[in-house]
């Protein structure tokens, strides 16, 4: 080995950045995939224009002066303590909804979803350079994540559900039926007391700039919001969990704002034990008739104590017995645990969020306050009953994790999703009519029944619901009749929602879309531009533009 004993000790110092920056180089970088670089070079301006208030972009490390050299013995003492970054990023297998036949399987349930996680994430990929892995799609979030215009209930029950029928540009025989769903919507100022509990992540995997800084952004907008009657506790986790603030009124921000700030990342990440201090904690400041929620802050990254998904869902459905709910904001790259945060938030009767920018986290905890923390109906299922006479084949578009059994629908006992004051939810079926062409061959077997039923309706929707607090759930119906109108003459609710779950599909692998391109997306993007008090459609249409140029640099979306 060489001797560095009569080397200055700045250049010493250089020697050993220069080192560890080599050997990081040389160990933790893999060759770019050619659709990760080529999105990179064609949506570098894009993504200027798309990261929206995000995290800065960290500077390249600066050349080592010529004359310091390399030391192979310093580079395996580095390879020892610096180990290279793995992409661990882990989500939950999405398969397609199945084509079904209405001869033999009529009827359709699923709980509502009201989550909007998955859009984000997958805007992250696409400024990132990079098309989204194909289960970090969930098209019914891609769907839920823009505000429609559906009219507010008049009547008794807490919302009202609109229909309207389409040609489907997907499938030339089909149609598409969209099924929207629009609650009631409180002002700010009726909202009941909030009891919140700040559950926030300072692990050492939170220690980057998308991280732990925009955490603390994002809970200082919630601050801004509250009011005198609202309570917030603060708690940490990392090698151990810390009450940080102990349930203080609203009216004193600047001591929940000092807490916040003081915040710092370091430490294995323990969530179980801080999940469970994050419950006594809420218990003690239980507000009745009120907003009881924690929020919990993190990457997902549940390394010590109870880490699997499983473990984590059974202990926060039984949690939320004691109306409690839990929603969860998701950080970051690399380790990101997506598949955990979506279920343990759909288990804790809360919704999940994925936070990209602070304008995602002002959408989320601003903009639409009311619909995030106050709920206005419980266990939402829908199901929906199609017509023989006049429906040959059906298929749900997404809710993948979302399905439950036809025997669901009246057990009041089954959880299913819940919706916020505000929150519009929205579903589509893909059918095909009795008497054309779809996706299924004739049985040569068995051949289908007679047919029975009104010729003038698709299908049937029933709604169940609770109100909250309540045990016992209600029910809504409304027919869905025959007809449908031209792609071109649908309401820009409608064209909305298919562009989006067209854009979902194509990222997806386009296996449903047809001869629908992303041009034909695009188009269809910008037919709904208009009024757009959020820049939400106008950032639509470049994530499409983005998505298509990806395609065209790489060839088809792959499938995985």
């Amino acid at each position: 080995m060489k001797n560095y004993s009569n080397i200055p000790a700045r250049k010493h110092f250089l020697l050993n950045i220069t080192t560890v920056l080599t050997v990081a180089a040389l160990t933790a970088c893999q060759p770019a995939s050619p659709s990760y670089e080529s999105g990179m070079q064609k949506n570098s301006a894009a993504k200027k224009d798309l990261a929206l208030d995000g995290a800065a972009e960290k500077p390249m490390p600066a050349e080592a002066p010529a004359e310091v050299a390399y030391s192979p013995a310093a580079a395996y003492d580095a390879r020892e303590t610096a180990p290279p970054v793995t992409d661990t990023e882990r989500y939950q297998k999405q398969p397609d909804q199945p084509v079904k036949a209405v001869a033999q399987e009529p009827v359709s349930t699923f709980s509502i979803d009201v989550d909007t996680g998955s859009y984000a994430n997958v805007r992250r990929f696409l400024n990132n350079g990079r098309l989204p892995p194909k289960d970090a799609v969930r098209i019914e979030e891609i769907v839920n994540y823009f505000p429609y215009n559906y009219p507010l209930p008049t009547g008794t029950h807490p919302f009202a559900i609109h229909t309207q029928t389409v040609d489907s540009p997907w499938q030339p025989e089909a149609k598409l039926i969209k099924i929207g769903i629009q609650a009631q919507d409180l002002a700010k100022k009726e909202l009941p007391p909030a009891n919140l509990v700040f559950l926030v992540d300072i692990s050492g995997s939170m220690n980057s700039p998308e991280k732990l800084p925009l955490v603390k952004k994002t809970l200082r907008i919630l601050t801004e919001q509250l009011r005198p009657q609202d309570k917030v506790t603060l708690i940490t986790y990392a090698s151990g969990e810390e009450l940080v603030l102990p349930p203080t009124s609203g009216r004193n921000k600047d001591e929940i704002l000092r807490a916040i700030n003081k915040l710092q990342a370091g430490g294995a990440t323990a969530g179980e034990s801080a999940l469970k201090m994050a419950y006594e904690q809420a218990q003690k400041a239980y507000v009745k008739n009120g907003i009881n929620r924690i929020l919990l802050a993190t990457d997902g990254d549940f390394n010590v104590g109870v880490s699997s998904t499983d473990a984590l869902k059974s202990m926060v459905a039984e949690k939320r017995k004691s109306g409690i709910s839990l929603t969860t904001l998701g950080f970051g790259t690399g380790n990101y645990n997506e598949d955990m945060m979506e279920q343990i938030a759909d288990a804790g009767d809360g919704n999940y969020s994925y936070i990209d920018n602070e304008k995602e986290a002002k959408k989320v905890l601003q903009q639409q306050l009311t619909s995030t923390l106050a709920t206005v109906a419980q266990d939402v299922k829908i199901q929906v009953e199609f017509n023989p006479a006049t429906v040959k084949e059906y298929r749900l578009v997404g809710y993948t994790n979302r399905t439950l059994r036809n025997e669901d629908f009246n057990n009041d006992k089954v959880d299913a999703g819940d919706i916020g004051s505000g929150h519009s939810v929205t579903a589509i079926y893909e059918i095909i009519p009795a008497g054309k062409n779809g996706w299924l061959n004739e049985s040569r077997y068995q051949k289908a029944p007679a047919a029975k039923g009104s010729k003038n309706e698709y299908a049937f929707v029933k709604v169940r619901y609770k109100l909250p607090g309540e045990k016992d759930s209600k029910l809504m119906e409304q027919a869905i009749p025959v007809g449908s109108k031209p792609l071109e003459q649908a309401d820009q609710d409608t064209l909305l929602a298919l562009a989006a779950a067209s854009y979902a599909q194509a990222l997806r692998g386009g296996e449903y879309n047809g001869k629908l391109g992303w041009s034909d997306i695009e188009k269809m993007v910008q037919q709904v531009q208009g009024d757009d008090p959020f820049e939400l459609k106008s950032e639509f249409l470049q994530l499409v533009r983005i998505a298509a140029g990806n395609e065209k640099q790489s060839g088809p979306l792959v499938k995985e």
